[in-house]
């Protein structure tokens, strides 16, 4: 019996970067880089997991879904603080896959995330939409998350909600991509973000999340992070 082809990444549009440092990617189209100047990983921890109360809500079965997949730091983190038993799931919509090049030479950057990054590495050379790393089963949705979303059929118990910044990249704080994000969220489910732009913040909560503002990363005053009501 012939097997089904893994489902490969279309011949994606990559984004123009440019380099600080030789080491941190900023996407020229919004002129914002891929994370903090001041520490990529421990703000991934900061915002996503800890926003999002994780480790400690992991369990198998466990769906986090993502808005801006990026250089894959966020899900190498998630892998890092992933001890199972069991299996996660992530999805994660992504309209400008980065070139497979340009995110190995972002995640040297990070020696800790770079060393379990090698499966990750190898399927995105690849062009794959799904593939596993240990413990963590995951799908890549390209395309605009604007109509990608709507279409999901799946649900998440966390979101990491990382577009870039509001002001540069609007599209994706949306009134109505926030209502998607809330339809596609289990009860008492959550998200997290860098962002406390007041916007995003009141369409969460017009979504039906009670939002919170917290301590931003690094000095940054302010973060949200919330749960479906």
């Amino acid at each position: 019996m012939s097997q089904l082809p893994v489902p490969q990444l279309p011949v994606p549009q990559t984004p123009v970067l440019s380099w600080l440092g030789d080491a941190i990617p900023v996407a020229t189209a919004f002129d914002d880089p891929y994370f903090s100047l001041k520490g990529g990983l421990e703000e991934t921890r900061h915002v996503f997991l800890r926003g999002n109360g994780l480790p400690e809500r992991l369990t198998d079965g466990f769906h986090v879904a993502e808005l801006g997949f990026g250089t894959g730091l966020n899900l190498l983190a998630l892998a890092l603080a992933w001890q199972g038993p069991g299996r996660l799931h992530y999805t994660s919509f992504e309209a400008f896959p980065m070139a497979a090049p340009d995110m190995a030479r972002a995640l040297a950057h990070f020696p800790e995330a770079g060393a379990v990054a090698g499966p990750l590495l190898a399927a995105w050379e690849k062009r794959l939409t799904r593939f596993d790393l240990p413990g963590i089963s995951v799908i890549i949705v390209t395309g605009d998350a604007r109509e990608t979303l709507p279409a999901w059929t799946a649900s998440a118990d966390a979101w990491f909600l990382d577009g870039f910044s509001p002001a540069k990249n609007p599209e994706m704080w949306g009134a109505d991509l926030m209502t998607a994000v809330a339809r596609h969220t289990k009860p008492g489910g959550s998200f997290a973000t860098y962002t406390a732009a007041g916007h995003v913040r009141r369409a969460l909560a017009d979504a039906g999340f009670t939002v919170s503002r917290l301590p931003g990363f690094a000095g940054k005053r302010h973060m949200s992070a919330g749960r479906l009501a």
